[in-house]
């Protein structure tokens, strides 16, 4: 199958907007990360349906507005949380508040399609897909420790002087895993307990690459914008790649967890399946 038109849109934006960032253009410079990232999730769909013959655009299209109104809303999640804890700040973005808003919007956005789609063409590129392991089974006891300790994570953080909080952001990128997880599992939501439960283990070692591929991605492209976050965490500011505090990196992995955690969560919540709007086989993947 030849690479669809979305593809060749999507690879179009990412240089233009290359392009264009070099050239200081006011609006592409500003919002140039959601730009790029607006283009690689186009051009990594038409990948995905060009090895699969299927893909989230091309036949789950009612689920996108889902997936990116999610994006925003389990994203606000950390940013309350960045009130507390200040590890990020945001430069260079317009004082105008419609236009700010809207472009944090677009930008929150593209979290989970980031993520989910970069997991979807590894899967589709058979990278992990034939992983297994020996079953096992989750025992209510296990579930009932996983919960508790995802609610001790997440909320540690919040409750501790914020000068000793700022430390632990860290917590909070593995927190909702642990929280959310024995939950899916006991919904029967989309559930990486599963499917380890199940002995396969494919999906995870696949969210955990995209994690970082997406973080190294994120960095890299935010470090040239014009408007970005910085990092001010009071830890490894002397060793930072792009502006990311080197050890930082390790916290993307999970977050892509953290990510399906949630989504799956909220897709459940909302009754996806019963507006056929989700495939609860291969969710979020």
């Amino acid at each position: 199958m030849r690479l669809k038109w979305h593809g060749y849109f999507g690879l179009a934006i990412i240089i233009a907007a290359e392009i264009l960032l070099f050239a200081r253009q006011p609006f592409v410079s500003t919002w140039f990360t959601p730009i790029a990232w607006t283009g690689y999730i186009l051009f990594a769909d038409a990948l995905i349906l060009r090895k699969r013959g299927s893909s989230l655009f091309h036949d789950r299209l009612a689920e996108v507005p889902f997936m990116a109104f999610l994006s925003v809303l389990c994203w606000l999640v950390f940013e309350v949380y960045n009130l507390r804890l200040a590890n990020w700040a945001y430069v260079g973005v317009p004082g105008e508040p419609f236009q700010r808003t809207l472009g944090y919007g677009w930008s929150f956005a593209t979290i989970f399609p980031g993520i989910f789609q970069t997991a979807e063409l590894l899967d589709a590129y058979g990278v992990f897909s034939r992983t297994m392991r020996r079953p096992f089974k989750w025992g209510p006891a296990q579930l009932a420790l996983s919960f508790i300790a995802g609610l001790a994570l997440v909320t540690i953080p919040l409750a501790l002087p914020r000068t000793i909080g700022a430390y632990l952001f860290a917590a909070v990128w593995v927190g909702y895993i642990f929280l959310l997880e024995p939950v899916n599992y006991r919904l029967g939501a989309p559930s990486i307990f599963r499917e380890l439960e199940e002995g396969r283990p494919a999906r995870m070692w696949q969210l955990l690459t995209a994690g970082l591929l997406c973080g190294l991605l994120w960095e890299f492209w935010n470090y040239w914008a014009a408007g970005k976050w910085i990092y001010i965490f009071p830890m490894f500011q002397n060793l930072k790649l792009f502006e990311m505090p080197a050890p930082g990196f390790l916290g993307f992995p999970p977050f892509a967890l953290e990510c399906f955690a949630m989504y799956s969560f909220c897709m459940w919540a909302l009754q996806a399946d019963r507006w056929g709007i989700l495939n609860t086989r291969r969710a979020a993947n």
